[in-house]
């Protein structure tokens, strides 16, 4: 793997995703994160996944620098498979732990959504689907995984406003289950794995499918759909505009 650094200890396997200094989202790293989710699925040694980061950021979310040389049918191509990944780590067998050790932005909120469970570091990082604030859209996925959380009110607050959250603010709405210091981030984590991979795992995989299945059929079937919308908004006239003032290996 280039992007994304596996490790297994005690029942537990761990993705650390590591691209650079804000761990920008491509088709490279989805590809990766799925193959190595697949595996795990399989391996009878691994009991729970914890999802992480490296650095200061769990991601920034999209490489858009990158995405600006996609044409709309490369563009489209990598969406279905982002969203296919986040519907996958959603109604994932086994539990999914998300290690958010710095800032989690946009399409990695929404990566980190579809686990079971968030701890967050305390301190300067911030969480958001801040896709408004640069004129852009979200997908019908996003916002059932979103609204299955917090609710429809506080999803409308947090899409609405595009608005950066601290750990323990992101707490109150949600979006987050724990905050803990940097130092402790990974014990948190990898304790409330540990507690969920001691259920009976049929029973727990066949709970999580129960809770979130009917969700799943909904999102499918408004996803393509959001996803033309998404793309027809990208590639709008003032949104090309303020994407291309993105400069994100300088955050």
């Amino acid at each position: 793997m280039v992007y994304i650094e596996p490790q297994k200890s005690g029942g537990i396997a761990t993705l650390m995703l590591r691209r650079g200094k804000v761990n920008a989202l491509n088709g490279a790293v989805v590809d990766e994160m799925r193959a190595l989710l697949k595996t795990y699925e399989n391996d009878p040694e691994v009991k729970s996944i914890v999802l992480t980061g490296s650095g200061k950021f769990f991601s920034f979310g999209f490489d858009i620098p990158e995405f600006l040389s996609f044409t709309k049918e490369q563009f489209t191509e990598y969406l279905v498979n982002f969203t296919d990944l986040y519907t996958y780590i959603f109604l994932y067998p086994k539990p999914v732990v998300a290690a958010l050790n710095g800032h989690t932005i946009a399409g990695s909120c929404m990566l980190a959504l579809a686990c079971d469970h968030r701890v967050m570091v305390s301190g300067k990082a911030k969480i958001s689907l801040n896709e408004i604030g640069f004129g852009s859209s979200v997908f019908a996925g996003s916002t059932e995984i979103l609204r299955f959380w917090v609710g429809s009110a506080s999803a409308t607050k947090v899409l609405f406003s595009g608005a950066l959250y601290s750990a323990e603010e992101a707490k109150s709405l949600g979006l987050v289950h724990e905050v803990a210091r940097a130092d402790e981030l990974m014990d948190a984590a990898r304790k409330t794995a540990s507690g969920f991979a001691s259920k009976h795992p049929p029973a727990f995989a066949s709970i999580k499918s129960l809770l979130r299945k009917s969700i799943v059929e909904e999102m499918m079937r408004r996803e393509r759909k959001s996803i033309q919308e998404f793309v027809d908004i990208w590639y709008s006239e003032t949104t090309w505009v303020n994407l291309q003032k993105i400069r994100i290996y300088e955050a």
